[in-house]
């Protein structure tokens, strides 16, 4: 494993590690979740690089200044992970990594990151996000989980603050964008995956059934909307498995979902 920084940021780094052999290798830019709080770090996702790494698959798991580090939330966040994305090009200088064959993989809020990389080169141009001269282009997407809907996660926390009469609301996607959507309609369309549909790659979505931190209908809804007309996308709900079993590489999820990569990178 090299630690390598893409900034000048001491959350501005990514972990890449490489399989054994000559290469090219494909590469899955690796993204945490935590809902975008600096409680979580890219710690939490490593068994998952180090396992795709063993598959043969080249790993770059990056790091981001998240809510509660300076410059972190909108439009930071979004800005670091896509200059961690871009930043690719340059470790396939000098490693053997197929460029043609990098995809994104995420859990939770790394989820919604992952599709948001994949959707990022069609944004519109009057977008805050949009001044990436070079957006990379991604081969494919893998959503563990993901909060594929920044409106309809809102909704959810705001319901849920109410009915508990909570004397500490929380509201993550409020957090990470600085506001309701009220206030900043453009920031939720701009990240949300269900506003950015279609979103052109291929993509794979695993939810389990019994995840209570994300609602399995956000994926649901998501794949619903997406998969009208769209050639590559595959929704997994696994009926025994909850949030954090997606990224328990002891599991049958991640079992499953190691196929569903393999499958998706012969395509």
């Amino acid at each position: 494993m090299e630690r390598i920084y893409y900034g000048e940021h001491s959350e501005q780094f990514g972990d890449l590690r490489l399989p054994e052999g000559e290469g090219p290798f494909p590469l899955a830019i690796v993204i945490h979740g935590g809902f975008w709080r600096t409680s979580f770090g890219l710690d939490i996702i490593q068994e998952v690089a180090e396992d795709l790494t063993r598959e043969g698959i080249a790993t770059w798991n990056i790091e981001y200044r998240r809510v509660g580090h300076a410059g972190g939330g909108w439009p930071g966040t979004f800005n670091d992970v896509g200059r961690a994305a871009d930043y690719v090009r340059e470790l396939a200088a000098v490693h053997p990594i197929d460029v043609r064959r990098v995809f994104t993989i995420g859990h939770s809020a790394g989820g919604q990151l992952a599709l948001w990389l994949a959707a990022r080169p069609s944004l519109p141009v009057s977008s805050e996000l949009s001044h990436f001269a070079d957006p990379l282009s991604v081969y494919g997407a893998v959503s563990l989980a993901g909060v594929l809907d920044m409106h309809l996660m809102h909704e959810i926390h705001d319901y849920r603050n109410k009915i508990t009469n909570a004397q500490e609301p929380l509201d993550p996607v409020a957090d990470l964008l600085g506001g309701t959507p009220d206030e900043f309609p453009e920031r939720y369309t701009e990240t949300s995956p269900f506003d950015l549909i279609p979103i052109d790659v291929t993509q794979i979505l695993v939810h389990g059934a019994l995840d209570v931190n994300v609602p399995v209908g956000i994926s649901a809804q998501y794949h619903q909307a997406a998969k009208i007309g769209h050639r590559s996308i595959r929704y997994l709900e696994l009926p025994d498995a909850e949030h954090f079993m997606l990224t328990d590489i002891q599991t049958d999820a991640w079992s499953l979902i190691k196929e569903e990569i393999h499958e998706m990178l012969s395509i």
